[in-house]
């Protein structure tokens, strides 16, 4: 298994400098001007120096290489330097945004805590509240049980985000005015008090990226289990006199965590990317709110820089889920 990782990380090096370059390029050839929002009075020899200052000036190659350089050693220098009070990165230049005058890193680090908060949050408690449902459902397949859970999740899949959460903000924020349609991502948890408004503006968000993955995950479950309990070895394992609970819980159940494996490993990338339509719904102040400001402001270094590190997640959180393969069924062997 050691030797396949190895190999998977050495192919995803090629791999990812291709993304990075797909992206760039793209961006490249995006219209509009990051120096569009100054005002015009500004005379045309300011504009240009503005525009050397920014690496505008430059061909798209050598801002490309610059660009690598920066990310992949100028900003883990500047973090061994913030974590051990060294001073290797003192002079170099960082990826700076074009919209905030600021290094990237930084303002992705600022937003950072609230994704993960809220959608972190949200995405583990669809898995939690997912693969019992999917496993339930299969057992007693067509029961009351299943008929309501299939019901559901279909709702949850089939609705989109933003519908469920202008849904929430109408019934919950404005009818019922119980909790916040704003979420302030000012709040601190300093106290039992602002520990109860942190979870009351937490709720909706949650709620709505939680019904979404749970939706998405319990159908998976449903299906992997309902394979597998039609199988020969589970009728061999209940022939040799095994407990219902030790031939589900242990035999199927391994077995048909495998595809959804996949799935939560491959959702995993967008907790750290952030919801970005919910985000935009309930204006919390996360990555994918960060986002779409760039997008919107054509800041090219925050967007490139983004979207790389969401393909990076993407990349490693694959071999991740290849190598658990191997743990949950002995029979898949990598070398």
């Amino acid at each position: 298994m050691l030797n396949y990782a190895l190999r998977r990380v050495l192919l995803a090096v090629p791999t990812l400098l291709f993304i990075s370059l797909v992206i760039f390029l793209l961006l490249e050839a995006s219209p509009g001007d990051p120096l569009g929002d100054i005002p015009m009075t500004i005379p045309p020899e300011i504009r240009d120096r503005m525009r050397e200052a920014l690496g505008l000036g430059q061909a798209w190659y050598v801002r490309y290489v610059l660009w690598l350089q920066q990310f992949f050693w100028v900003e883990p220098l500047h973090a061994f330097d913030q974590i051990f009070g060294t001073g290797f990165s003192r002079g170099m230049q960082r990826i700076i945004s074009f919209q905030t005058r600021s290094p990237a890193f930084d303002v992705i680090a600022q937003r950072l805590p609230q994704t993960l908060t809220v959608v972190g949050l949200s995405y583990v408690l669809g898995i939690l509240i997912a693969v019992p449902i999917g496993i339930v459902s299969a057992y007693r397949q067509y029961s009351w049980f299943d008929q309501i859970g299939t019901f559901i999740s279909m709702v949850g899949f089939s609705l989109p985000t933003f519908f469920t959460g202008v849904v929430l903000i109408i019934v919950f924020g404005i009818k019922l005015q119980w909790l916040p349609t704003i979420y302030d991502t000012t709040l601190r948890v300093t106290d039992w008090t602002s520990l109860v408004q942190q979870v009351r503006q937490m709720a909706m968000p949650v709620t709505v990226l939680a019904l979404f993955n749970a939706a998405q995950i319990s159908r998976f479950m449903r299906a992997s289990m309902l394979d597998n309990l039609r199988q020969d070895y589970v009728r061999t394992a209940r022939a040799k006199g095994l407990k219902e609970r030790v031939v589900v819980l242990k035999h199927v159940l391994r077995n048909s965590l495998i595809p959804v494996v996949t799935v939560i490993a491959l959702g995993l990338p967008a907790v750290f990317g952030g919801a970005i339509i919910t985000e935009q719904v309930f204006k919390v102040n996360g990555l994918g709110q960060l986002l779409i400001l760039a997008i919107n402001s054509n800041d090219i270094p925050m967007v490139m820089t983004l979207t790389f590190i969401f393909a990076i997640l993407i990349v490693a959180f694959t071999l991740i889920a290849d190598l658990l393969y191997g743990l949950l069924d002995p029979r898949i062997r990598y070398d």
